[in-house]
């Protein structure tokens, strides 16, 4: 007769290995579930609801594609979005056109020791707090006791670069941040400080898989150093220059802590700062409207998605071509 006790102990020991992999792995899809996928889905069923969040869920009323039709209809959003695009440009371009080729020197120009402590020094501004370098560049664009206001105004008065600065007396000092004009170049500048290291670091290291014999038979054939960074290392780095414009595309798209603090939370005059994110955050936590805030962020994803593929369009599918060929 079998034991009773030892059977038990088989039938537990076969369900352990069965299911212990799926206990040992549900803490991950519990908490993508609570905070990832329970929210997107939430917010796509409350963009088509109004709902103003102090009053519960039982105020929850639907009325269908509204909330969109209001944001297609919306100046403050066509304008926000306009902001955000023109961000976009200003400061998501020149990171790439600075970071490419300062990425190419400083692979081809210096040592490794050196190389890694200019990579470091470049890198340091992406990895400090976003709100602490937004309060400083606010100090730095104040009006009359400002550091780039009283540079420039040295450098107009000045005999010696007079000749270059000297159109700017009759605009100084610049109120960067109290008119509209002058709000998206202060942003971006922020922008750009703050993110050109973070491309300059992933350029260096795509480059650094070009094997070195590539650049050597260059050499050989007579080739420079504008050839090498023409002809060799740009076709290469495709696959890279993809990956870094498609993140810089999906950041700036969502920028929010550099206008939203430099701006005090409001897009400065005439609300030329005022990013969709900023937007979104104002019509969800300061006027309650969560169905238009969620909305916008489908708006915004949809966005994204458009602008993803055009980009796609234009270096993705070359990237993925020459990937293939080799």
């Amino acid at each position: 007769m079998s034991n009773p006790l030892g059977l038990w102990r088989r039938w537990w020991a076969r369900r352990q290995q069965r299911y212990a992999p799926y206990l040992f792995i549900s803490p991950f899809y519990i908490l993508f579930f609570a905070f990832g996928l329970f929210p997107i889905g939430f917010s796509l069923v409350l963009s088509f609801h109004s709902w103003r969040a102090v009053g519960g869920l039982e105020t929850m009323r639907w009325i269908g594609l509204e909330n969109y039709r209001f944001l297609l209809t919306d100046p403050w959003f066509w304008q926000s979005l306009g902001n955000t695009l023109v961000l976009l440009v200003i400061s998501g371009l020149p990171q790439h056109l600075i970071a490419l080729p300062l990425a190419f020197l400083l692979n081809r120009r210096l040592p490794p020791r050196l190389r890694h402590l200019y990579s470091a020094s470049y890198f340091f501004p992406y990895i400090t707090s976003t709100v602490a370098i937004s309060l400083v560049f606010g100090t730095i664009f104040g009006l009359h006791y400002g550091i780039l206001n009283q540079l420039l105004e040295y450098l107009a008065s000045a005999p010696w670069s007079r000749w270059l600065f000297g159109w700017l007396e009759g605009y100084l000092p610049i109120n960067w941040l109290g008119k509209a004009v002058y709000i998206k170049p202060a942003i971006a500048i922020v922008v750009l400080w703050h993110w050109f290291g973070w491309n300059t670091i992933l350029y260096l290291a795509g480059l650094q898989t070009i094997p070195r014999e590539v650049f050597e038979a260059a050499k050989v054939d007579g080739a420079n150093v504008w050839h090498e960074f023409w002809h060799i290392s740009l076709p290469l780095l495709r696959p890279i220059i993809f990956f870094a414009v498609t993140m810089t595309i999906i950041g700036n798209m969502q920028l929010f802590d550099e206008p939203f603090i430099l701006t005090g939370g409001t897009g400065g005059p005439g609300r030329a700062g005022m990013t969709v994110a900023i937007y979104l955050y104002r019509t969800a936590f300061e006027w309650t409207q969560m169905g238009v805030a969620a909305a916008m962020s489908w708006l915004l994803f949809v966005s994204i998605g458009v602008l993803s593929l055009l980009n796609y369009l234009l270096l993705g599918r070359a990237a993925l071509a020459r990937r293939g060929e080799e």
